[in-house]
């Protein structure tokens, strides 16, 4: 309950003028590492709030892919935009890892590409292994625009 609570403050405190609202159910992941039992789907709850054409920012919650529950608070900065096609990075910090930083919060710069209709969208991100501290995967997160 504490995460989806998490998730709903921020999306609850967002300024009315912000174009679009986003709310994710989580992030399914491709890891790279075939030979460790890690998670997939990586279910939970987010929001993303479009501030321009290229800065959003997003909060959330998530199971990771160490079976442990995550947090993220960050923006998204996409400067490379043809049509519908986004790219650039997430910005911003997580927590939860066990190996990294023993579960608390660390920085982050995550490369990401986002494909946004209207109402649908999918961001793709490609998180790098770092040691044995974090594993890499690519990343799809479904979005859905709540915004009127």
């Amino acid at each position: 309950m504490k995460k989806l609570l998490f998730a709903l403050a921020v999306l609850v405190l967002a300024p009315a003028a912000w174009a679009d609202v986003w709310i994710n159910p989580g992030f399914y992941s491709h890891h790279f590492d075939k030979s460790k039992d890690l998670n997939n789907n990586n279910h939970g709850f987010g929001v993303e709030a479009t501030i321009s054409k290229t800065y959003s920012v997003t909060a959330g919650v998530f199971e990771n892919s160490d079976r442990q529950t995550s947090h993220y608070i960050g923006a998204y900065v996409m400067p490379f935009q043809v049509g519908a096609l986004k790219a650039g990075a997430a910005v911003g910090a997580f927590d939860g890892y066990p190996k990294m930083r023993d579960g608390g919060w660390f920085p982050a710069l995550v490369p990401t590409m986002a494909i946004e209709g209207r109402r649908v969208g999918l961001n793709i991100s490609y998180t790098p292994k770092i040691g044995d501290k974090l594993n890499s995967a690519l990343s799809f997160q479904v979005k859905f625009n709540i915004a009127p």
